[in-house]
């Protein structure tokens, strides 16, 4: 039902634009041409009379706000989708890990068994239009690439349209619905809904900082407030009811040393007293739980609540490497600053942006404003019809909030429109890394035999090798090794096929990992997975100074050693390519 409701929104809306899209537009070109030249006018007068006057801005205007926030989107979209660009061919592609081919073709079946749904409802995807089938790899480069190109335009002027922020959410929301595993995790919800509000941010075609006749809508301000609302109350509430150590305050004691891919300033936090641990957990509730509702109070509580926000995902960005998601995060919480609020950032040379916005205030505050277009009245429909969108797929989610059974990182729609979000509602309290190794001996129980181990790109491997440092960037193999440690390899079968293509060098497979200690050599005969417990080393220990970061003790055997022939009925049954050596 939900389902429904958006797309007809957008039908409508869509239908509605088109009918008015010429007569906007020239109504549009008019008034920003009218303008430009009352700008100039007024340009030249004040340079003449009053140079040195500093430019003073009004509150409750938003488009500096507009200005910094696509910046900020841009910079996040180009991020994520240089990250599809680099790996997404070798873990979603024809001879991926998981190979998305493989996955499209499960739905096709599953929709034959139930013609009541459609590939595009359960999977909406552009590669259902093409020849995924045989051109899958070309086409998950497209889609990146036409992706960055649109997203670095964006992050550069600061500028965009309907048509290029509606392009960017269809190419990313195309390859987070094929993703499986590797896009499964809260913050790509959180992009397509960021930037689904973001497309009604923007003018229809008018590409310019400060389009005139389409101020930033308060429809979308809202939104995004209502978004940060959302994001960190559900964090706060998942945590409450999760994990007893976000209670007794005691969850900080471990989570630098057991998030998922730590930096080199986790290694230091972590070490710091107790009693800073339980402060920084304090901190972490006042923050989401109690700084939230700020946002639906007074300007100055608004601007709290905004810095508050802000500051906490920086202090995360500095102790983690939590892929882009704290960098998203600060975005809905730029919203709660207007223009008067953000003109420091920009400079209050005459002609420039921040002059031209106190130009615009002074129109609207002395009534010559140009009136509205037939463009800006269907906007205004548009508008209207977008807040109760928003406040109908908002029903779940406030359910789920009030929740004693709260879920976190769900969507309630298949286009993920309006999402529920939450972070570490448990802390694991010990760190386990699975560690790949490879040999050329004969017999692998072999006491004598020499196992060499592989390193990946930024996970715990080599206990002196520094932590990395790659926030907003990602690698999704780290991230689901994690995962994989606290489980069973046979409920991650994209580890199994690693194992078979590191079997053989397989470049792709060599391009995903820092390290193959086999690589320009013949391959291993046996590759297994053992099982190893991390801890940090304290500062000033014998092991720190002799450069160690970490120290370990082996647990057990996590995959027994395989060979490629051993290897080769699994590989059968899951409708893999069988890795070959490559000459």
């Amino acid at each position: 039902m939900a389902a429904s409701t958006s797309d007809g929104t957008a039908c409508s809306d869509s239908n509605v634009y088109e009918g008015l899209r010429h007569r906007k537009t020239h109504q549009e070109a008019a008034d920003e041409t009218r303008y430009t030249e009352e700008n100039t006018k007024n340009m030249s007068e004040s340079s003449k009379t009053n140079k040195s006057t500093p430019v003073h801005l009004e509150t409750g205007t938003y488009w500096l706000t507009r200005i910094v926030f696509l910046r900020s989107l841009g910079l996040i979209y180009f991020v994520a989708l240089l990250v599809a660009l680099h790996q997404n061919k070798q873990l979603l592609g024809t001879d991926g890990l998981l190979p998305a081919n493989l996955y499209l073709q499960r739905v096709q079946q599953h929709v034959a068994a139930d013609p009541a749904q459609s590939t595009w409802s359960l999977v909406p995807s552009l590669l259902w239009w093409v020849d995924w089938e045989r051109d899958l790899d070309l086409w998950l480069d497209r889609l990146a690439y036409v992706g960055a190109a649109l997203s670095f335009i964006v992050m550069v002027t600061g500028c965009a349209n309907m048509v290029i922020m509606a392009a960017l959410w269809i190419l990313y929301h195309s390859i987070v619905n094929i993703g499986q595993k590797w896009y499964s995790f809260g913050w790509e919800s959180q992009l397509l809904e960021t930037g689904f509000l973001a497309i009604f941010f923007c003018p229809l075609l008018t590409l310019r900082p400060l389009p005139r006749t389409t101020p930033p809508p308060l429809v979308v301000i809202w939104g995004y407030r209502w978004l940060i609302f959302r994001i960190m109350l559900g964090a706060g509430l998942i945590k409450i009811r999760g994990d007893q150590c976000w209670r007794d305050l005691t969850c900080m004691n471990y989570h630098y040393q057991t998030q998922p891919v730590p930096n080199p300033v986790s290694y230091y936090l972590h070490q710091t007293p107790e009693n800073m641990h339980k402060f920084e957990t304090l901190s972490n509730h006042f923050v989401e739980l109690v700084a939230p509702w700020f946002i639906f109070l007074t300007r100055p509580f608004r601007f709290t609540c905004g810095s508050l926000q802000i500051l906490f995902q920086v202090i995360l960005i500095i102790s983690g490497n939590l892929s882009f998601l704290n960098w998203l995060t600060i975005l809905p919480s730029i919203c709660s600053f207007d223009d008067a609020h953000l003109a420091f950032l920009f400079p209050g040379w005459r002609g420039g942006t921040k002059w031209q916005v106190a130009q615009i205030q002074q129109e609207e505050k002395s009534g010559r404003a140009p009136p509205p277009s037939w463009g800006q009245l269907v906007r205004r429909v548009v508008h209207v019809s977008l807040a109760g969108l928003i406040v109908y797929l908002s029903l779940p989610v406030v359910q789920n909030l009030l929740s004693p059974r709260q879920a976190m990182n769900t969507s309630f729609d298949p286009l993920r429109l309006v999402n529920t979000y939450g972070a570490f509602g448990s802390v694991t309290k010990e760190r386990t890394e699975v560690i790949f190794q490879g040999t050329y001996a004969m017999n692998p129980t072999d006491p004598g035999a020499v196992w060499e181990e592989y390193e990946f790109k930024c996970k715990p491997g080599n206990v002196t090798r520094r932590p990395c440092l790659i926030s907003p960037y990602h690698y999704r193999l780290d991230w689901l090794m994690w995962f994989a440690a606290f489980q069973n390899y046979s409920y991650n079968n994209w580890l199994v096929h690693l194992a078979a293509k590191l079997l053989v060098n397989d470049p792709g497979a060599e391009s995903l990992i820092a390290h193959n200690p086999f690589h320009g050599k013949q391959p291993p005969r046996f590759i297994r997975a053992e099982h190893y417990k991390y801890s940090y080393t304290k500062i000033g220990s014998a092991a720190a100074k002799e450069g160690k970061w970490w120290k370990r003790r082996r647990i057990g055997e996590y995959l027994p050693a395989v060979s490629l022939g051993s290897l080769n009925q699994y590989i059968k049954q899951h409708g893999w390519n069988m890795p070959a050596i490559k000459q």
